[in-house]
């Protein structure tokens, strides 16, 4: 197949049957099929797949014109390799959730969510698992951006710290970022943008979210060269940090969030999980203390501020990286560790206003109550813009929009309960990457290409400085976004979440706040106890699932059902 979609040699079957006998014997259980240009003509990657039912109906099927139909011939196979690969184990696993939920009693249908944001059927994920890889995190987003929609901000970071890692996206006019492709299997790294090349790259529209190896379970160790770190290793949860006194020995970052007051020394979940403070400062002192001659509640802030420096590089990634400014944003804090840490880390990116939501300990599974019904699709369409035929590239647009109501009433979705989106991928001529660029759901017209065109040079110049007026620009891609219309319109009710004992809170405590303001007794009050009259930090927030840290000299006061830090001192 050639780069015009024409054949150039037929496909012969005997060899890919000869293939299949060679996989049974084998033992395959899933293939990949990839061929050249299949994007533009998918026939002999349709026969091949074809020959594998007839031959060897049991196995597994990915073929790359479904799971990615793009230019780019190493990420085309290296997605369709990935969901080969995860897509049994994905489809024993859902189907395994269904016959759970039928035998609950429950009819509606298994969702699950994508990489993107969106939710598809069980049926689709089955397919295409690919999409699904990053889904966890991408709940969390998701929240974020609903929350954002239901008070009234557009502009956000949200920033997810829960036990093991820590993640950052940015929210712009209410909607997450998005990236085309991510790597899977490489560890924990903060962005991709940085660190690249060490796992198996996935190509497929994903929320773009920079994610750092430090959690409340993240060790603190000395390299070899004596400095502290902390991660990426974590305690887990089990053993867990050395507090939570199941046997862990190693100091975490909960365990200097202890020793230093901001969490409480005795108990959290309200009483439900007995804190051992004792063994958290023997883990800090003699993995980190001791070492480098610092006292107990130094090392535990050492810990703190290592952690800390390491999720501000997260959130400059997917900010001032890519040509935005913190300091425009709002950060909704959540995870349950994401208040703790929160207002800190804003203050150390420029941010002035920290929004915690209700439930954040566990927002990212209330972000699946937020997500929509969504599909993305799209075709290759390689043109020069100025030399673009309008009838073609409107041909393929329809194409795309017949496809995309298909899939929507596939998931039970009419197209009047639908909305539709185009955008075009463009990039300078040469360029080995593209930029998104919307365009309008009509006819497209030279006006409309010339203006798309305009909108692409402001985007490369703000998101890499510089934009060239004078050089080709190209179109490679026409993609669409099919999403389903309305979502949950109100925050969760907070008291939802409550322990069994239900302990009350101390008074006051004495919390480390660093070397310049020292320990300094604060007040420990309930979400319930904060109200829209504007109070003066530090104060502790105690919740059954999180602790909200206000630093001395921020103000704190509830809005719209969450709590609002601003660390200027004004509400």
């Amino acid at each position: 197949m050639n780069a015009d979609g024409e054949v150039v040699l037929a496909l012969n079957p005997a060899s890919v049957i000869g293939a299949i006998k060679k996989m049974q014997l084998q033992e395959v259980d899933s293939v990949a099929i990839c061929l050249l240009h299949s994007y533009i003509n998918p026939a002999h990657e349709r026969a091949v797949a074809e020959l594998i039912r007839q031959h060897a109906p049991g196995l597994s099927i990915s073929a790359s014109h479904q799971v990615m139909p793009e230019i780019r011939e190493y990420e085309r196979t290296s997605t369709t390799v990935v969901n080969a690969f995860v897509k049994p184990v994905v489809d024993h696993y859902l189907a395994s959730v269904e016959n759970g939920t039928k035998g609950m009693g429950i009819s509606a249908p298994l969702m699950v969510m994508q990489s993107s944001g969106g939710i598809m059927k069980a049926d689709t994920a089955r397919a295409f698992p690919a999409y699904c890889i990053e889904s966890g995190p991408a709940a969390g987003a998701i929240a974020a951006a609903a929350l954002g929609e239901i008070i009234g901000e557009k502009n956000i970071i949200a920033f997810d710290m829960g036990g093991t890692t820590a993640k950052a996206c940015l929210i712009e006019d209410g909607e997450p970022r998005l990236t085309d492709e991510m790597e899977v299997g490489a560890g924990i790294n903060a962005g991709q943008r940085l660190l690249g090349g060490g796992g198996y790259l996935v190509r497929s529209p994903t929320i773009d979210l920079a994610e750092i190896g430090a959690g409340g379970g993240s060790i603190g160790w000395i390299d070899k060269g004596g400095a502290l770190r902390v991660g990426p290793e974590s305690a887990g949860a089990d053993p867990g940090p050395a507090c939570y006194g199941r046997g862990g020995l190693h100091p975490t970052v909960t365990d200097a969030n202890v020793v230093l007051g901001f969490l409480n020394p005795l108990h959290l979940l309200d009483g439900d999980m007995p804190i051992d403070i004792a063994a958290a400062r023997e883990a800090i002192e003699s993995h980190i203390g001791r070492i480098l001659g610092l006292s107990v509640h130094a090392a535990a802030y050492g810990i703190h501020t290592v952690a800390n420096a390491a999720m501000t590089r997260a959130i400059q990634t997917v900010s001032s990286e890519i040509g935005r400014s913190p300091a425009d944003f709002a950060m909704v804090a959540f995870g349950g560790n994401g208040a703790v840490h929160g207002a800190t880390l804003a203050a150390q990116a420029g941010i002035s206003d920290i929004i915690i939501p209700p439930a954040s300990g566990v927002i990212s599974a209330l972000g699946l109550l937020f997500a929509r019904i969504q599909h993305r699709l799209i075709k290759v369409f390689w043109h020069d813009v100025d030399k673009v035929d309008c009838a073609a590239l409107n041909r393929r647009a329809e194409e795309l929009l017949h496809e995309a109501s298909e899939m929507m009433a596939g998931e039970g979705v009419l197209v009047s309960n639908s909305e539709l989106h185009l955008a075009l991928d463009m990039r300078y001529a040469g360029q080995s990457s593209e930029i998104g660029i919307p365009i309008a759901q009509t006819a497209a017209t030279p006006s409309i290409l010339a203006d798309a065109s305009e909108r692409f040079h402001q985007e490369h110049e703000r998101s890499y400085g510089y934009c060239s007026r004078g050089e080709r620009v190209q179109i490679v891609n026409l993609r669409l976004r099919a999403r389903s219309l309305g979502r949950q319109d109100h925050l969760p009710a907070p008291s939802a979440l409550r322990s069994r004992k239900g302990l009350a809170p101390s008074k006051a405590r004495p919390v480390y706040f660093g070397p310049d303001k020292g320990w300094v007794t604060t007040p420990v009050a309930r979400r319930s106890d904060v109200t829209a009259t504007p109070q003066i930090g530090p104060m502790i927030i105690e919740e059954y699932d999180t602790t909200i840290i206000v630093p001395p000299g921020a103000s704190v006061f509830s809005s719209s059902g969450t709590v609002r830090i601003r660390l200027n001192g004004d509400a």
